[in-house]
Protein backbone atom coordinates (compact mmCIF):
# COMPACT_ATOMS: atom_id res chain seq x y z
CA UNK A 1 0.00 0.00 0.00
CA UNK A 2 1.33 3.38 -1.23
CA UNK A 3 2.94 5.39 2.00
CA UNK A 4 0.74 8.43 2.84
CA UNK A 5 1.46 10.27 6.10
CA UNK A 6 -1.56 13.64 5.16
CA UNK A 7 -4.66 13.26 4.95
CA UNK A 8 -7.46 15.54 5.82
CA UNK A 9 -11.29 14.38 7.15
CA UNK A 10 -14.55 15.86 8.47
CA UNK A 11 -16.02 14.32 11.15
CA UNK A 12 -19.55 14.59 12.58
CA UNK A 13 -21.20 14.00 15.73
CA UNK A 14 -24.92 12.74 16.84
CA UNK A 15 -27.58 15.22 17.23
CA UNK A 16 -29.01 14.93 20.43
CA UNK A 17 -32.26 13.59 20.53
CA UNK A 18 -35.53 15.81 21.15
CA UNK A 19 -37.72 15.31 24.72
CA UNK A 20 -41.41 14.17 24.64
CA UNK A 21 -44.60 16.14 25.39
CA UNK A 22 -46.53 13.41 26.78
CA UNK A 23 -49.46 12.89 29.41
CA UNK A 24 -50.12 10.09 31.76
CA UNK A 25 -53.43 8.58 30.11
CA UNK A 26 -55.11 6.21 32.07
CA UNK A 27 -58.35 4.96 32.96
CA UNK A 28 -59.52 5.59 36.42
CA UNK A 29 -56.39 8.39 36.30
CA UNK A 30 -58.01 11.53 35.27
CA UNK A 31 -55.24 14.34 34.58
CA UNK A 32 -52.36 12.32 35.47
CA UNK A 33 -49.56 14.58 34.15
CA UNK A 34 -46.95 14.76 31.79
CA UNK A 35 -44.90 11.98 31.16
CA UNK A 36 -42.53 12.89 28.44
CA UNK A 37 -39.19 10.83 28.34
CA UNK A 38 -35.87 12.86 27.54
CA UNK A 39 -33.96 12.30 24.30
CA UNK A 40 -31.51 9.91 23.81
CA UNK A 41 -27.71 11.42 23.51
CA UNK A 42 -26.02 11.31 19.94
CA UNK A 43 -23.05 9.13 19.14
CA UNK A 44 -19.26 10.61 19.25
CA UNK A 45 -16.73 10.08 16.97
CA UNK A 46 -13.49 8.39 18.45
CA UNK A 47 -10.13 7.89 16.42
CA UNK A 48 -8.07 4.67 18.23
CA UNK A 49 -5.03 4.45 17.34
CA UNK A 50 -4.03 0.85 15.68
CA UNK A 51 -0.47 -0.71 15.52
CA UNK A 52 -1.35 -2.87 12.74
CA UNK A 53 -1.64 0.14 10.34
CA UNK A 54 1.16 2.17 9.20
CA UNK A 55 -0.01 4.50 6.66
CA UNK A 56 -2.89 7.02 6.17
CA UNK A 57 -3.40 5.84 2.64
CA UNK A 58 -7.41 4.75 3.18
CA UNK A 59 -8.29 8.41 3.93
CA UNK A 60 -8.08 8.75 0.49
CA UNK A 61 -11.18 7.64 -0.40
CA UNK A 62 -12.94 7.69 3.00
CA UNK A 63 -12.90 11.07 4.65
CA UNK A 64 -16.19 11.69 6.32
CA UNK A 65 -17.46 10.22 9.34
CA UNK A 66 -20.73 10.35 11.29
CA UNK A 67 -22.05 9.09 14.31
CA UNK A 68 -25.97 8.03 14.89
CA UNK A 69 -28.48 10.79 16.08
CA UNK A 70 -29.90 9.85 19.46
CA UNK A 71 -33.69 9.10 19.77
CA UNK A 72 -35.90 10.82 20.83
CA UNK A 73 -38.39 10.22 23.95
CA UNK A 74 -41.64 8.63 24.60
CA UNK A 75 -44.33 8.73 26.90
CA UNK A 76 -44.11 6.98 30.06
CA UNK A 77 -41.03 8.18 30.75
CA UNK A 78 -39.30 6.65 28.85
CA UNK A 79 -35.78 8.15 27.38
CA UNK A 80 -34.46 7.71 24.21
CA UNK A 81 -31.98 5.24 22.68
CA UNK A 82 -28.19 6.74 22.76
CA UNK A 83 -26.97 6.69 19.35
CA UNK A 84 -23.84 4.34 18.59
CA UNK A 85 -20.46 6.14 18.44
CA UNK A 86 -17.86 5.41 16.00
CA UNK A 87 -14.77 4.80 16.12
CA UNK A 88 -11.69 5.06 13.03
CA UNK A 89 -8.76 3.42 13.58
CA UNK A 90 -5.47 5.32 12.45
CA UNK A 91 -1.86 4.70 12.62
CA UNK A 92 -0.11 4.85 16.03
CA UNK A 93 2.09 8.56 15.57
CA UNK A 94 -0.96 9.67 14.42
CA UNK A 95 -1.32 13.37 15.52
CA UNK A 96 -4.56 15.36 15.45
CA UNK A 97 -5.44 19.12 14.23
CA UNK A 98 -8.46 21.23 13.79
CA UNK A 99 -7.97 22.10 10.50
CA UNK A 100 -9.36 25.82 10.95
CA UNK A 101 -7.54 26.46 13.91
CA UNK A 102 -4.53 24.46 13.70
CA UNK A 103 -5.02 23.54 17.53
CA UNK A 104 -3.18 19.95 18.42
CA UNK A 105 -6.29 18.07 19.60
CA UNK A 106 -4.31 14.99 20.58
CA UNK A 107 -1.66 12.96 19.60
CA UNK A 108 -2.09 9.04 18.98
CA UNK A 109 0.83 7.35 20.56
CA UNK A 110 0.05 3.78 22.20
CA UNK A 111 -1.83 1.17 20.58
CA UNK A 112 -5.60 1.39 21.87
CA UNK A 113 -5.47 4.74 22.77
CA UNK A 114 -8.46 6.45 21.89
CA UNK A 115 -9.33 10.37 21.19
CA UNK A 116 -12.83 11.83 21.16
CA UNK A 117 -12.74 14.36 18.50
CA UNK A 118 -16.19 15.04 17.83
CA UNK A 119 -18.71 14.77 20.89
CA UNK A 120 -21.89 14.01 20.28
CA UNK A 121 -25.28 15.97 21.80
CA UNK A 122 -27.49 16.02 24.90
CA UNK A 123 -30.71 14.48 24.62
CA UNK A 124 -33.48 17.00 25.41
CA UNK A 125 -35.42 17.14 28.52
CA UNK A 126 -39.23 15.85 28.50
CA UNK A 127 -41.91 17.70 29.73
CA UNK A 128 -41.94 15.84 32.77
CA UNK A 129 -38.69 18.06 34.24
CA UNK A 130 -41.35 20.96 34.04
CA UNK A 131 -44.47 20.20 36.07
CA UNK A 132 -44.97 22.42 39.10
CA UNK A 133 -47.43 23.29 41.76
CA UNK A 134 -48.51 26.25 38.98
CA UNK A 135 -47.93 24.59 36.17
CA UNK A 136 -49.40 20.94 36.13
CA UNK A 137 -49.88 20.30 32.54
CA UNK A 138 -46.57 21.75 31.02
CA UNK A 139 -46.75 21.35 27.30
CA UNK A 140 -42.41 22.12 27.30
CA UNK A 141 -40.19 20.23 25.97
CA UNK A 142 -36.56 20.94 24.79
CA UNK A 143 -34.50 19.72 21.94
CA UNK A 144 -31.60 17.83 21.57
CA UNK A 145 -28.44 19.59 21.11
CA UNK A 146 -26.35 19.27 18.01
CA UNK A 147 -23.51 17.09 17.97
CA UNK A 148 -20.46 18.81 17.23
CA UNK A 149 -18.72 19.09 13.63
CA UNK A 150 -15.09 19.35 12.81
CA UNK A 151 -12.51 19.27 9.42
CA UNK A 152 -9.40 17.58 10.99
CA UNK A 153 -6.08 17.34 9.87
CA UNK A 154 -4.04 13.85 10.57
CA UNK A 155 -0.47 13.97 10.33
CA UNK A 156 1.29 10.28 10.46
CA UNK A 157 4.88 10.65 12.87
CA UNK A 158 6.46 7.78 13.02
CA UNK A 159 7.92 6.31 16.76
CA UNK A 160 11.47 5.89 16.48
CA UNK A 161 13.97 6.30 19.53
CA UNK A 162 17.25 7.29 16.19
CA UNK A 163 16.53 8.85 12.91
CA UNK A 164 19.10 8.61 10.27
CA UNK A 165 19.26 11.85 8.10
CA UNK A 166 21.96 12.84 5.62
CA UNK A 167 22.51 14.18 2.04
CA UNK A 168 21.03 11.62 -0.70
CA UNK A 169 23.26 8.56 -1.67
CA UNK A 170 25.34 8.74 2.17
CA UNK A 171 24.34 5.38 2.76
CA UNK A 172 21.15 5.31 5.57
CA UNK A 173 18.91 2.96 3.68
CA UNK A 174 22.31 0.81 3.61
CA UNK A 175 22.59 1.00 7.00
CA UNK A 176 19.18 0.50 7.66
CA UNK A 177 19.26 -3.05 6.23
CA UNK A 178 22.72 -3.47 7.64
CA UNK A 179 21.64 -3.08 11.40
CA UNK A 180 17.95 -4.40 11.54
CA UNK A 181 15.52 -6.75 9.62
CA UNK A 182 14.13 -3.81 7.43
CA UNK A 183 14.97 -4.00 3.42
CA UNK A 184 14.50 -0.46 2.35
CA UNK A 185 15.29 0.21 -1.43
CA UNK A 186 18.89 0.71 -1.99
CA UNK A 187 20.50 1.84 -5.66
CA UNK A 188 23.79 4.32 -6.56
CA UNK A 189 21.23 6.89 -7.75
CA UNK A 190 19.91 10.12 -5.72
CA UNK A 191 17.03 9.73 -3.89
CA UNK A 192 16.27 6.09 -4.11
CA UNK A 193 14.30 6.61 -0.89
CA UNK A 194 10.97 7.98 -1.72
CA UNK A 195 9.37 7.53 1.70
CA UNK A 196 10.14 7.04 5.14
CA UNK A 197 10.82 3.38 6.78
CA UNK A 198 11.42 1.71 10.25
CA UNK A 199 13.73 -0.87 11.44
CA UNK A 200 14.08 -2.63 14.91
CA UNK A 201 17.47 -2.73 15.75
CA UNK A 202 18.15 -5.93 18.52
CA UNK A 203 21.20 -5.51 20.82
CA UNK A 204 19.97 -8.83 22.72
CA UNK A 205 17.48 -10.46 24.95
CA UNK A 206 15.39 -7.39 26.19
CA UNK A 207 17.80 -4.87 24.50
CA UNK A 208 17.02 -2.64 21.57
CA UNK A 209 15.50 0.13 19.68
CA UNK A 210 13.58 1.52 16.92
CA UNK A 211 15.01 3.67 13.97
CA UNK A 212 13.50 6.11 11.19
CA UNK A 213 14.89 6.24 7.79
CA UNK A 214 14.09 9.64 5.95
CA UNK A 215 14.35 10.82 2.16
CA UNK A 216 18.07 12.74 1.76
CA UNK A 217 18.17 16.24 2.02
CA UNK A 218 20.22 18.94 -0.05
CA UNK A 219 20.70 22.55 -0.03
CA UNK A 220 17.15 24.42 -0.34
CA UNK A 221 15.03 21.51 1.31
CA UNK A 222 13.16 23.76 3.54
CA UNK A 223 12.39 25.85 0.24
CA UNK A 224 10.80 22.53 -1.66
CA UNK A 225 14.60 21.53 -3.62
CA UNK A 226 14.68 17.78 -3.90
CA UNK A 227 11.76 16.24 -1.66
CA UNK A 228 11.75 18.92 0.95
CA UNK A 229 11.68 18.70 4.86
CA UNK A 230 8.06 17.51 4.74
CA UNK A 231 9.66 13.85 5.77
CA UNK A 232 11.65 15.82 8.63
CA UNK A 233 8.06 15.55 10.58
CA UNK A 234 8.54 11.83 10.95
CA UNK A 235 12.55 12.83 12.96
CA UNK A 236 10.58 14.81 15.67
CA UNK A 237 9.80 12.47 18.04
CA UNK A 238 13.38 10.88 17.85
CA UNK A 239 15.75 11.25 21.08
CA UNK A 240 19.18 11.15 18.93
CA UNK A 241 19.85 11.84 15.00
CA UNK A 242 22.59 9.85 13.22
CA UNK A 243 23.76 12.13 10.61
CA UNK A 244 25.72 10.19 7.70
CA UNK A 245 28.21 11.58 5.65
CA UNK A 246 29.61 10.44 2.35
CA UNK A 247 33.21 9.60 2.93
CA UNK A 248 33.51 9.19 -0.89
CA UNK A 249 32.34 12.39 -1.73
CA UNK A 250 36.49 13.61 -1.29
CA UNK A 251 37.21 11.28 -4.83
CA UNK A 252 34.71 14.04 -6.45
CA UNK A 253 36.12 16.84 -4.90
CA UNK A 254 33.48 17.48 -2.43
CA UNK A 255 33.95 19.22 1.09
CA UNK A 256 32.55 17.05 3.69
CA UNK A 257 32.46 19.50 6.07
CA UNK A 258 30.26 21.72 3.71
CA UNK A 259 28.18 18.91 3.27
CA UNK A 260 27.77 18.75 7.17
CA UNK A 261 26.63 22.09 7.17
CA UNK A 262 24.27 22.06 4.51
CA UNK A 263 22.09 19.45 6.50
CA UNK A 264 22.52 21.25 9.89
CA UNK A 265 21.71 24.47 8.00
CA UNK A 266 18.31 22.41 6.74
CA UNK A 267 17.84 21.55 9.97
CA UNK A 268 17.95 24.88 11.68
CA UNK A 269 15.13 26.17 8.65
CA UNK A 270 12.55 23.51 9.78
CA UNK A 271 12.61 24.05 13.16
CA UNK A 272 14.28 24.84 16.43
CA UNK A 273 13.42 21.89 18.18
CA UNK A 274 14.71 19.56 15.46
CA UNK A 275 18.65 21.36 15.11
CA UNK A 276 18.95 21.15 19.16
CA UNK A 277 17.95 17.43 19.19
CA UNK A 278 21.19 15.25 20.30
CA UNK A 279 23.26 14.52 16.50
CA UNK A 280 26.10 12.15 16.28
CA UNK A 281 27.74 12.15 13.05
CA UNK A 282 28.52 8.63 11.20
CA UNK A 283 31.47 8.82 8.25
CA UNK A 284 29.91 6.03 6.15
CA UNK A 285 31.76 4.03 3.53
CA UNK A 286 35.13 3.72 4.62
CA UNK A 287 35.74 0.33 2.64
CA UNK A 288 36.69 3.09 0.23
CA UNK A 289 39.53 4.35 2.12
CA UNK A 290 42.88 1.94 2.66
CA UNK A 291 42.76 1.08 6.53
CA UNK A 292 46.00 3.53 6.98
CA UNK A 293 44.24 6.34 5.72
CA UNK A 294 40.84 6.41 7.49
CA UNK A 295 42.03 7.85 10.88
CA UNK A 296 43.06 11.37 8.81
CA UNK A 297 39.72 11.79 6.86
CA UNK A 298 38.25 11.48 10.38
CA UNK A 299 40.34 14.23 12.28
CA UNK A 300 40.35 16.15 9.23
CA UNK A 301 36.69 16.50 9.42
CA UNK A 302 36.46 17.45 12.85
CA UNK A 303 38.91 20.12 12.29
CA UNK A 304 37.11 21.37 9.65
CA UNK A 305 34.15 21.55 11.73
CA UNK A 306 35.47 22.56 15.28
CA UNK A 307 33.26 19.15 15.86
CA UNK A 308 33.57 18.19 19.52
CA UNK A 309 30.83 15.26 19.50
CA UNK A 310 30.18 11.59 19.16
CA UNK A 311 31.84 10.74 15.60
CA UNK A 312 32.00 7.35 14.05
CA UNK A 313 33.40 5.68 11.18
CA UNK A 314 31.73 2.68 9.31
CA UNK A 315 30.84 1.10 6.22
CA UNK A 316 27.03 -0.08 6.15
CA UNK A 317 28.28 -1.89 3.36
CA UNK A 318 30.58 -4.75 4.64
CA UNK A 319 29.03 -3.81 8.35
CA UNK A 320 32.76 -2.73 9.33
CA UNK A 321 31.95 -0.90 12.58
CA UNK A 322 28.23 -0.87 12.76
CA UNK A 323 28.04 -3.25 15.91
CA UNK A 324 30.62 -0.53 17.78
CA UNK A 325 27.98 2.11 17.09
CA UNK A 326 24.51 0.46 17.83
CA UNK A 327 26.14 -0.80 21.02
CA UNK A 328 27.04 2.96 21.63
CA UNK A 329 23.89 4.62 20.76
CA UNK A 330 21.67 1.24 23.21
CA UNK A 331 23.98 2.63 25.84
CA UNK A 332 23.50 6.05 25.35
CA UNK A 333 19.48 5.41 25.08
CA UNK A 334 19.56 3.60 28.19
CA UNK A 335 21.57 6.54 30.11
CA UNK A 336 18.45 8.94 29.27
CA UNK A 337 16.46 6.53 30.74
CA UNK A 338 17.89 6.45 33.74
CA UNK A 339 16.46 8.53 36.69
CA UNK A 340 18.54 11.66 37.66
Amino acid sequence: MKFVDEASIRVTAGDGGNGCVSFRREKYVPRGGPDGGDGGHGGSVWLEADSGLNTLADFRHSRRFSAERGHDGQGRQRTGRSGEDVTVPVPVGTLVKDRETDEVIGDLTGHGKRLCVAEGGRGGLGNVHFKSATNRAPRRAIPGTEGERRELALELQLLADVGLLGLPNAGKSTLLRAISAARPRVADYPFTTLHPGLGVVRIGPGSSFTVADIPGLIEGAAQGAGLGTRFLRHLARTRLLLHLVDIAGIYEGRDLAADVRTVADELTAYGQDLAERPRWLVVNKADLFPEEDRPGVVASLRESLGWDGPLYLISAETGWGTDALCQAVMQSLQDDDEPA
